[in-house]
């Protein structure tokens, strides 16, 4: 009702679309939809994420990240940024070690399993010397 009343433009986003009843889609003008984006819109995603003057070292694979990490963008942006402070932290590049710890770190906050075969070898690199 008060979605009726008011006479701006509102816009709700959610991805919950399940969660919601037959009754308030009614209401609704538009509804615009997004895709999860497929395994090379997400190496575009990978890739945009980090800034032309971004530290980032060569080791960095777009392409197994992409294809092993089936994840949308919002999440992408919060292990780049996880990433970045590791990083930044440790005084370093921007490198596949950093990436794959925000990663774990991303998949545990989503409640999502963090598959150490996907990843390998970078993982037992990563993990093995006790990066948490």
């Amino acid at each position: 009702q008060k979605m009726e009343e008011y006479e701006g433009i509102v816009i709700l986003a959610t991805n919950l679309r399940q969660n919601m009843d037959d009754a308030f889609f009614r209401r609704l003008n538009f509804i615009v939809e997004f895709p999860f984006p497929d395994e090379e819109y997400r190496e575009q995603i990978w890739r945009g994420m980090f800034p032309p003057g971004a530290p980032l070292a060569a080791e960095v694979d777009f392409g197994r990240l992409s294809s092993r990490m089936k994840l949308a963008g919002g999440a992408i942006l919060n292990i780049v940024l996880g990433a970045a402070f590791y990083a930044a932290g440790a005084g370093v590049p921007i490198g596949m070690s950093q990436i794959l710890r925000a990663c774990r770190r991303e998949h545990q906050k989503q409640g999502l399993s963090f598959i150490r075969a996907d990843l390998e070898p970078y993982y037992s690199q990563t993990f093995s010397r006790g990066g948490a």
